[in-house]
């Protein structure tokens, strides 16, 4: 239930705002507590390393406008030292009780992302890896999509796709906004550009928070002038 309230306020399904803020404080003030109170539990802390890590990156989440801005284009220089290194530490902790589970597992992912000085300097090999041990451990659709876009920056854009195609055709996140902005990247970037189209489509279709679909929209209009054919 913590974990649904920060996600809610990290990225939130309707309205105007990308980041609730408010939300993810009470989150991670939830997860201290929890921490406190359950010290040897290795996935409270887990969880608790995951919120700190991710919500590090909220000021440089959206530009001044309150336009959200892609990881690849974040200024680092506002992701929140403080944070990192509290969820770093907290992560250790937990991982030294060689109790893994899931959230240490994501709040390692997160860890590998708060390292890396850079979106190309990632290691994107260990986050993959990091993710297929994920979906070993608590298999989910959402988790298939994540490991596609790390195994595609890792490995190529046809191996995250050859990933990403149960997903959909399950059906069953058709109406998940995220798999298909990341079938519509993977696509675009194997060149794929007419199916690509239809995935923008289907993403802007599926994106209920109006900032996200303003994002996706501007996205799509750059990505379309770029492919226009020079007059």
């Amino acid at each position: 239930m913590i974990y649904l309230v920060f996600n809610e306020g990290y990225t939130a399904t309707a309205g105007a705002e990308l980041v609730r803020v408010d939300l993810c404080a009470e989150a991670i003030w939830l997860g201290r507590v929890l921490h406190r109170l359950l010290p040897d539990d290795a996935e409270c802390a887990g969880l608790l390393a995951l919120m700190l890590l991710t919500h590090s990156h909220a000021r440089a989440r959206v530009d001044a406008a309150g336009r959200p801005v892609l990881l690849a284009d974040q200024d680092r220089a506002l992701w929140s030292r403080e944070l990192i290194a509290e969820g770093t530490a907290v992560l250790d902790a937990a991982v030294a009780r060689r109790s893994p589970g899931p959230y240490q597992l994501q709040a390692a992912i997160a860890a590998v992302h708060a390292q890396a000085p850079c979106f190309e300097q990632t290691d994107w090999p260990q986050i993959a890896a990091l993710y297929g041990e994920l979906a070993r451990r608590s298999p989910s659709p959402v988790i298939e999509v994540n490991r596609a876009v790390a195994v595609g920056l890792a490995d190529g854009p046809l191996a995250g796709l050859a990933i990403l195609a149960p997903v959909l055709a399950s059906g069953e996140l058709d109406g998940y906004g995220p798999l298909h902005t990341a079938h519509a990247d993977l696509l675009d970037r194997a060149g794929r550009a007419d199916e690509a189209s239809a995935a923008w489509a289907r993403a802007l279709e599926a994106t209920g928070n109006s900032a996200l679909r303003e994002a996706l929209e501007r996205r799509v209009a750059s990505r379309d002038r770029q492919q226009r054919p020079d007059p």
